[in-house]
C-alpha cells in the first residue's frame, strides 16, 4: 500500500464516510418503488440493493477517472482540499436526509470539490469545460430524459396489459419491478461508488502517494464499494418513503417502467464517464411514471421543495467546503477544529432524526398531507369561479324551489275542482 501519513489517512477514513451517508441517501434511487408497491419487503431491498451496488463498483473507473484526473488540476491540490470538501458533501448529505429529500450525493461532492479548490487556488483550479460538460449538462438532461423515457414506458405498459386481469398483471410487474431494482443498484455502483475511489485517488496524488493520472488502486476500489453497500444496507428510510409515496402513488406497472427508465441512463452515462446524479435520473423516472398512468398525480409541492434542493446543492456544499479549508489554513489547530465541528454535527443531526424515527417498520406508512398555500394557476381560477359555497347554496335554493312547485303542482291535482258558486235560495215560506 501507498505511505499514508496521518492527514492523508483523515482525509481517506472521511472519503469513506461520505460513501457510506451516500449509500444510505441513495438507496431510495433503487428500492423505492419495490418497496411502495410491495414488490419486496424493505429489510431484503435494502439487502439485495447493497450486494448489487458492491458488484457495479467493480464494473468500470470511468466516472472516478473525471473526479480524479479531469474536474480539478491536480496540480497544486493539498489533502486538506480534499477533507474539505467532503466536510461539505457529507454535512449537505445529512441535512437532506434528516428532512427525507432526495439531493444528489454526486452534487454535493462536486460542489464541495469546486469550493475547497477555488478557495485553496483560486478559479483556475477548476477545469470549467469539464465541470459543464460532465456535470452540470447531465444534472439537467437527467431527470428529463428519464422522466420522459419513463411516462412513454408505463402509458406502453398500461396499453399492452389492457387485456390482462389486474392481479396477473400486477403479479407480473412486480417479479420485473425487483430485476429492474436490481439493475438500478448495480447501475448505482458504477457511478456513485465510482466518485469516492475518484475523490480517494486524488488525496493520494495530492499527498505524494500516487503519481499524477494513476488510476484506483485495488484497495480503493474494495473499500469504496464495501462502504456504499454497508450504507445501502442500512437504508435511508426516510428518503425511501419520500421516493416511494411522497412524489407520486405508484402501482406495480409504473414501478417497472420508472426503474427500466432510470437505469438505462445511468448505465449510459456511467460507460460515457459522466458523472451524473442517479438521484436526478431516478426522481425523474417516478414523477414521469406517475404521469403516465391515467388519472395519476405528481404532488407538486414535494418535487418544488426537491427541485429547490437540487439547486442548492452545488452552491451549499461549495460554500461549506471553502469555509472548511479557510479555517484548515491555520494549521493543525485549523484541521482538528474542523474535524470537531464535522463530528458534532454529525451527532446532532442524528439526535435530532431520533425525535421521529422512521425505518423499515413505518416505511410505508401514508403521512397527512399538509395544506398547501394555492398556486398563481389556482388564484387565478378562483377569481374567475362561482365559490362552491355559493353555488352550493344556490343549488340547494333552486332545488328547493324546484320541489314547492312540484308539490304544489301535486297537491292541486289531488283535489277535486272546486263547483261553481251561485247564490243561495231563499228558504221557501211555511
Amino acid at each position: 500500500m501507498e505511505h499514508i501519513t496521518l492527514l492523508l489517512g483523515i482525509v481517506i477514513i472521511t472519503a469513506l464516510v461520505f460513501d457510506f451517508t451516500n449509500g444510505f441517501h441513495d438507496t431510495a434511487n433503487a428500492m423505492a418503488t419495490t418497496i411502495s408497491t410491495g414488490a419486496l419487503k424493505p429489510k431484503t431491498a435494502v439487502a439485495m440493493s447493497a450486494v448489487l451496488n458492491l458488484v457495479g463498483a467493480f464494473m468500470s473507473v470511468e466516472v472516478a477517472k473525471t473526479i480524479s484526473k479531469g474536474l480539478v488540476n491536480e496540480e497544486g491540490i493539498q489533502p486538506e482540499v480534499i477533507f474539505a470538501a467532503l466536510v461539505g458533501a457529507i454535512l449537505w448529505n445529512l441535512v437532506t436526509w434528516l428532512v427525507g429529500l432526495p439531493s444528489s450525493s454526486s452534487h454535493a461532492l462536486m460542489g464541495g470539490l469546486v469550493g475547497a479548490a477555488v478557495a485553496s487556488a483560486g478559479l483556475g483550479a477548476v477545469n470549467g469545460g469539464t465541470l459543464v460538460t460532465k456535470v452540470l449538462l447531465p444534472a439537467i438532461a437527467a431527470p428529463i430524459v428519464a422522466g420522459v423515457a419513463a411516462m412513454l414506458a408505463a402509458k406502453v405498459t398500461y396499453k399492452l396489459g389492457g387485456n390482462v386481469g389486474k392481479k396477473t398483471s400486477a403479479k407480473g410487474y412486480k417479479a420485473g419491478q425487483i430485476a429492474s431494482a436490481g439493475l438500478v443498484s448495480l447501475a448505482h455502483g458504477t457511478n456513485d461508488a465510482q466518485k469516492t475511489m475518484g475523490i480517494i485517488t486524488l488525496a493520494l496524488v495530492a499527498g505524494g502517494a500516487l503519481a499524477p493520472g494513476s488510476n484506483p488502486p485495488v484497495w480503493v476500489i474494495v473499500s469504496a464499494g464495501m462502504a456504499i453497500a454497508m450504507g445501502t444496507y442500512l437504508g435511508g428510510w426516510r428518503i425511501i418513503r419520500t421516493m416511494g409515496s411522497g412524489l407520486t402513488d405508484l402501482q406495480p406497472q409504473q414501478g417497472f417502467a420508472a426503474q427500466t427508465s432510470a437505469a438505462s441512463v445511468i448505465l449510459a452515462s456511467s460507460t460515457l464517464g459522466f458523472s451524473l446524479s442517479t438521484t436526478h435520473a431516478c426522481s425523474g423516472a417516478v414523477m414521469g411514471a406517475g404521469l403516465g398512468r391515467k388519472g395519476g398525480v405528481v404532488r407538486w409541492s414535494t418535487a418544488t421543495r426537491m427541485f429547490i434542493a437540487w439547486g442548492l446543492t452545488l452552491p451549499a456544499a461549495a460554500v461549506v467546503a471553502s469555509g472548511a479549508e479557510l479555517v484548515m489554513r491555520t494549521g493543525d489547530v485549523g484541521v482538528a477544529a474542523v474535524a470537531l465541528f464535522l463530528v458534532a454535527s454529525c451527532v446532532a443531526i442524528w439526535v435530532i432524526s431520533r425525535r421521529q424515527v422512521v425505518d423499515h417498520s413505518n416505511v410505508n406508512e401514508v403521512q397527512p398531507a399538509a395544506a398547501e398555500e394555492p398556486g398563481v394557476v389556482t388564484t387565478a381560477m378562483a377569481a374567475v369561479t362561482v365559490p362552491p359555497t355559493v353555488a352550493a347554496e344556490a343549488a340547494a335554493e333552486a332545488a328547493a324551489g324546484t320541489t314547492a312547485a312540484v308539490t304544489d303542482e301535486a297537491l292541486k291535482a289531488t283535489i277535486p275542482a272546486a263547483a261553481p258558486t251561485t247564490p243561495a235560495a231563499p228558504a221557501a215560506a211555511v
